[in-house]
């Protein structure tokens, strides 16, 4: 079974999960963590995750920040079988993993087309409407 976990500092990862399930409809297996909402350590919060995760299981992590803490919380669950996780978290980036099929791991060049697709979705549009009118201008 797939299960995607999206985990950031305060409320961003419950609002990338609300996000997604009016987009994508709900979610089951998708696990919003807002880190250090209420003084108890990042670790009492993942431990459950992990202490009851099968062989089988395979658990794709989002996180915020790559050296924040909360990404630091998750290394060492990194070697564990069929667990992945990926820092910089974007809707343009969990959505195509939530919407993939579970019937099949997902690989790493799949996971990185996802991120490569992801980045992009970063643009700036100041220049990108320029460019826009530029074109118009040609014509």
């Amino acid at each position: 079974m797939r299960k995607v976990i999206i985990a950031s500092h305060h409320k961003m990862a419950s609002g990338l999960k609300n996000t997604i399930e009016f987009i994508a409809g709900e979610q089951p297996t998708l696990t919003a963590i807002d880190a250090y909402m209420d003084n108890k350590p990042l670790d009492n919060l993942l431990e459950p995750l992990f202490s009851k995760k099968r062989d089988e299981d395979e658990i794709i992590i989002f996180t915020d920040l790559k050296a924040g803490s909360v990404n630091q919380g998750f290394i060492k669950y990194v070697s564990q079988l069929h667990v992945h996780l990926l820092t910089g978290m974007s809707l343009p980036l969990i959505l195509p993993v939530v919407l993939s099929p579970s019937d099949a791991y997902l690989d790493d060049e799949t996971i990185q087309r996802y991120i490569d697709d992801a980045r992009k979705e970063i643009v700036y549009m100041n220049t990108e409407l320029m460019k826009v009118i530029a074109d118009d201008d040609d014509e």
